[in-house]
């Protein structure tokens, strides 16, 4: 049976303010394993702590519940002062009847109501309670980043470079992610590029990092420390140690009319192929839904171009387990899909875009060159429109009721990259408001206005 001590913080006025103190004190002293209750002005400090300490001993406590402020406070202090009595530390509770209780109401008699409540509540708790004490156990001094693209090549470096080995699971056949779809960077218009492979190839020349690309994660299990985790990694149809990347297999594949991901659906590619120049591995692999072999049972041309004999139609799956001290997720993002928000006629015309397809147009490894043309009908336009804020803060149930922070500084990069290249088209956004949070992003946002766009 736990002989329980409670005692009540006034916290100044913070709490005594709002609540009665010995109506609270009074209240828990009937309630079960309880043989001792008080009050202090400030619990936290050492008069306070000293009390505990003397109660303690004084009347054998061995649990003890603090009636105070949030435990993110002061539960460290409070069970460091049981601890010096003797007493198990986690065998400490807090009651939080300030935040949760005093700084939320005005009512003085339902505040002392909820208090008592919550008291309460901490007391039948400790009562359930077992001693704790430390322990240790093994941690695998390896990681996974779950997510190839530059925060998780950047995860990656980090770890490998602080001297622990780290495995990247991509679900796309390269590394590299968004950024790799990217032209420029804000606010300081860098080559996103240029930023991006030299970490790449940092990355996949590093001694304690592996790859493993067109693979995801399936299965999870373990604990903080000991991980294990099952990894699928699709088959590519191309052997990876006989590939020398000549991608004569990519001329010669008859079936050409495969949707371009990487150029958000704005271009055709062949059914094997290679995500992007830049792309590491660069290694093909074969879309066995387009292909025509796996499809039909004939064809076979990129196999009979490859010199290295690197086509393999019957590589399967492998499914790889291991084990990881730490998970990190660095999993990216999809653009919200534009189907509820027909009235821009984005399903209607073909020079409707989303950010992500205006920024491959631009792109020079884009569809069209980086040659800003009408998708229609292949003109130069004459004026460009940016609707902001599509779906912000809505509360119609379609969109989100946040703001996601990062598009007024994309456009206004998009702006002044149009701008730049062609200085005659009009450019005008229109916008619910401007939001730069970020350093030097109000500069960035005012060097946009002046010479590029209309704002309205």
């Amino acid at each position: 049976m736990l002989k329980i001590g409670v005692f009540v913080c006034w916290c100044g006025s913070n709490i005594a303010g709002t609540v009665d103190i010995k109506t609270v004190v009074e209240a828990v002293k009937a309630e079960p394993g309880v043989v001792f209750s008080t009050d202090y002005q400030y619990m936290c400090s050492e008069g306070g702590q000293s009390a505990i300490r003397q109660a303690i001993k004084e009347y054998g406590l061995n649990g003890v519940v603090i009636c105070a402020c949030s435990p993110r406070m002061h539960e460290t202090t409070f069970r460091k002062a049981a601890e010096a009595a003797g007493l198990n530390p986690y065998m400490v509770e807090i009651a939080n009847i300030r935040e949760h209780c005093s700084w939320i109401h005005k009512d003085k008699e339902e505040a002392t109501e909820k208090a008592v409540v919550l008291c309460r509540a901490a007391i039948a708790k400790l009562n359930l309670n077992k001693p704790l004490f430390p322990g240790e156990s093994g941690v695998v001094k390896r990681a996974l980043v779950i997510g190839g693209g530059i925060a998780g090549i950047q995860t990656a470096l980090d770890i490998a470079d602080a001297g622990y080995e780290v495995d990247i699971v991509e679900k796309s056949p390269t590394i590299g992610g968004r950024m790799a779809q990217l032209d420029k960077t804000f606010p300081t218009l860098d080559c996103a590029a240029c930023i991006l492979t030299p970490k790449m190839v940092e990355a996949a020349a590093h001694e304690k990092i592996r790859l493993f690309t067109y693979s995801e994660v399936e299965e999870v299990s373990g604990y903080v420390g000991s991980f294990r985790v099952k990894i699928r990694q699709k088959a590519r149809s191309v052997n990876r140690e006989l590939c020398n990347g000549c991608g004569e297999c990519i001329v010669k594949c008859p079936s050409k009319t495969a949707v371009n991901d990487f150029d958000e659906g704005l271009s055709k590619r062949s059914a094997i192929y290679i995500p992007f120049a830049q792309a590491i591995p660069n290694l093909p692999v074969i879309d066995r839904e387009a292909c025509l072999h796996f499809q039909t049972g004939k064809c076979g041309l990129c196999e009979i171009a490859c010199s290295a004999k690197a086509i393999d139609y019957e590589q399967q799956d492998e499914t790889i387990t291991e084990e990881y001290g730490a998970i990190v997720l660095a999993t990216g993002y999809r653009p919200m899909p534009l189907d509820r928000y027909d009235e821009f006629q984005y399903s209607q015309s073909p020079d409707v875009l989303t950010s992500l397809e205006f920024e491959r147009i631009l792109n020079a490894s884009g569809p069209t060159g980086g040659s800003l043309q009408r998708l229609s009908n292949g003109e130069k336009p004459k004026s460009i429109v940016f609707i902001q804020c599509v779906g912000s803060r809505s509360d119609d149930g379609c969109g989100k009721s946040y703001c996601s922070k990062i598009c007024c500084m994309y456009t206004a990069k998009q702006a002044m990259l149009v701008k730049d290249k062609y200085p005659d088209i009009d450019v005008t956004v229109f916008y619910i408001d401007v939001r730069t949070p970020g350093k030097n992003f109000d500069e960035f946002y005012r060097r946009a206005r002046k010479p590029t766009a209309s704002v309205m």
